[in-house]
C-alpha cells in the first residue's frame, strides 16, 4: 500500500449507471466479480495499488423487468411472457438466490461488488448489512423500517419496500437491492412478490404521499453504506467509466 493510501478494504467506489437494461448490467457484474477473484488469487498481488480493484457499488434503475432466483418457483409468475410483452417488460432467469421479483422505473438498484475476504466470509451476515444499510437510509424520512422473521428484504410493518437477492463465488457478490422509491406498484400485481402470499408492497413515496428524489436517496444509501460497512465511498462515474475500469483492469492485467 502506499504512504497514506487507503486500505482496499475501506474503499467503495460508486457508478451509478442510470437507466440501463438489466441483461447488460448483469453482464457487467460477473465480469467485475470474474476481475476480482483474478485480482486476489495472483500469487504477486500482495499489496493495494491504484491498479487494484476495489469493492464497489453499482446504482441502475432498470426497465420493466421480472427476476427469478435460482430457489424461486415459475408459478410465482401470474403473467406469460405475451402478456408481459404486452406492458414492455420482460421476464429472466438469474444465479441469486431468492423468488421472483420486479424491477423497473422509480426503483433504486444497487449492486454491490464486493470481495467479502477484505470483511468477513459470512453471507448471511452480508445480508444484514445491507438490511441495515437501507434501514437507516429510511431512518432519515422519519420511517421506522425493520426485517421480517425469516425473510430477507426491508419491511414497514407487512410492507414490504425493498428486496434483497444475492450471489456469491469466492467470497465475491453479486446482485444486491431493490428499494421501491417512486415505483408504479401495479407492476407488482402480474407476480407473487417474492414468493410471499399474505404480504403487501409499498414505495417511499406511498409511505410519505410525496415526491422524493432517486438522487437523493442513491446519496442517502452510500451514507449508510459507509457507516454499516465502514468504508470510504468515492463517486467514480457511470457506464463509461465503468467500461474504461474494466477495460484498463484486463489490460494491465492479462495483457
Amino acid at each position: 500500500m502506499k504512504d497514506g493510501a487507503p486500505e482496499a478494504s475501506s474503499i467503495l467506489e460508486v457508478y451509478d449507471l442510470e437507466r440501463a437494461g438489466y441483461r447488460g448490467v448483469w453482464d457487467f457484474q460477473k465480469e467485475l466479480q470474474k476481475a476480482l477473484i483474478q485480482q486476489k488469487r495472483n500469487p504477486e498481488h500482495t499489496e493495494y495499488t491504484d491498479d487494484d480493484l476495489a469493492d464497489m457499488l453499482l446504482f441502475v434503475e432498470h426497465p420493466h423487468v421480472y427476476t427469478l432466483g435460482k430457489s424461486g418457483n415459475a408459478e410465482h409468475l401470474l403473467r406469460s411472457v405475451v402478456e408481459l410483452n404486452e406492458i414492455d417488460a420482460e421476464f429472466v432467469l438469474v444465479d441469486r438466490g431468492g423468488d421472483i421479483t420486479y424491477h423497473g422505473p422509480g426503483q433504486v438498484v444497487g449492486y454491490p461488488i464486493m470481495d467479502l475476504d477484505r470483511h468477513f466470509t459470512d453471507i448471511h451476515k452480508y445480508l444484514r448489512y445491507l438490511e441495515e444499510v437501507l434501514i437507516r437510509t429510511l431512518a432519515q424520512y422519519e420511517l421506522e423500517a425493520g426485517r421480517a422473521k425469516g425473510q430477507t428484504g426491508v419491511w414497514l410493518k407487512d410492507r414490504k419496500i425493498a428486496a434483497m437477492g444475492i450471489h456469491s463465488s469466492r467470497w465475491v457478490t453479486t446482485h444486491g437491492f431493490a428499494l421501491n422509491v417512486s415505483t408504479d406498484m401495479d407492476y407488482f400485481s402480474h407476480i407473487v412478490p417474492c414468493g410471499i402470499q399474505d404480504k403487501q408492497v409499498t414505495s417511499l413515496q406511498r409511505e410519505l404521499g410525496t415526491e422524493v428524489s432517486l438522487d437523493l436517496v442513491k446519496k442517502q444509501i452510500v451514507q449508510s453504506f459507509e457507516e454499516v460497512f465502514q468504508m470510504q465511498a468515492h463517486w467514480v462515474g457511470g457506464g463509461r467509466e465503468l467500461q474504461d475500469k474494466i477495460s484498463y483492469f484486463n489490460t494491465v492485467h492479462n495483457g
